[in-house]
Parts: structure tokens; C-alpha cells; sequence
């Protein structure tokens, strides 16, 4: 599926293919938390980075979180101006490009359950609406993007 996505002020437009388009997963992380702006909790889609196509690139800032005093090696994109969160991308998987949801506009499809993780390091305020059949994890869970999407039968085969 062609994810197409843009920033608040429209600096920054990108397109990218995505494999995984379904936005289940909601992570409770204090990165994620603080950087997306959102509910209390980001959610990151799966593409795949080589497709990655992008308009305004000079209006892109990247960001490294610390975790635990060391730096981390992914770099989250945002858009300068506006300061919109866009994508994470980390070198030690280069294969792979995690849109936030937040700032694509092509209509996503509704995910058939909802996975919390990082509950363990949730704001004390936030308050996960998880439903029956929702997955909740104090950290990651050892199910990928793409296992969670097979499992589900929604993966999208890049050769269709």
C-alpha cells in the first residue's frame, strides 16, 4: 500500500510502500509519548525505506533520544518548521522506515486488535483503552510488525 504523508504546515510531504499499513500498535514509551504529541502514545506503521520519496527534505530535523544516559541510534524525523513527527528510522535495521500514523494522510485501514506496549514506562495520567482482545505489554512483544500482520492475514506482499 502507497502510504502518502505530510507535516501540519506542508514543509514536508513524503510517500512511502508499506507491507504493514494497519496502525495497531500503540507504544506508551516516554519517547514516543513526549516526541508524538499524542494521547499519551505513538503509533508507527512498517515500510519499507528503500520506496521512501520525500518533498521538503530541507525541512526535515532529525532527533536521537537518550535512553538509559546512552544515545540512541534511531533517528526520529521531524518537520522543522512545524515540528510534526514523521517517521523513525534506525540504521541498524535499514530495511525498514515506521511512519507515525499521526502524519499519514491516506486513509488507513482499522486494525482488528490493538497491541499496547511499554506499559511499563506509561505516563501516570494516561489511560489505555484496551478492549477485549487488545494485547498489553509491560516492554516489546517478541511478535514483529510483519508476524503480527500475517497472523492476521493482512500482510501485503510487495510483488502483490
Amino acid at each position: 500500500m502507497l502510504l502518502e504523508g505530510s507535516c501540519h504546515c506542508g514543509a514536508v510531504k513524503y510517500s512511502v510502500q508499506s507491507s504493514g499499513p494497519y496502525p495497531y500498535m500503540r507504544c506508551y514509551c516516554s519517547v514516543c509519548r513526549k516526541t508524538s504529541g499524542g494521547g499519551g502514545y505513538a503509533i508507527n506503521l512498517s515500510a519499507n525505506a528503500e520506496t521512501l520519496s520525500i518533498e521538503g527534505r530541507e525541512h526535515l530535523g532529525i532527533y536521537r533520544a537518550t535512553v538509559d544516559g546512552t544515545p540512541s541510534q534511531a533517528e526520529r524525523n521531524f518537520c522543522s518548521k512545524c515540528a510534526t513527527a514523521l517517521w523513525v528510522w534506525d540504521p541498524r535495521w535499514r530495511e525498514l522506515l515506521h511512519p507515525f500514523a499521526s502524519s499519514v494522510d491516506t486513509p488507513l485501514p482499522k486494525p482488528p486488535q490493538t497491541v499496547h506496549i511499554m506499559q511499563g514506562s506509561m505516563a501516570s495520567w494516561s489511560k489505555p483503552d484496551v478492549a477485549e482482545g487488545d494485547l498489553v505489554f509491560d516492554a516489546y512483544p517478541e511478535e514483529s510488525i510483519e508476524d503480527w500482520h500475517r497472523r492476521h492475514n493482512i500482510w501485503e506482499d510487495a510483488d502483490g
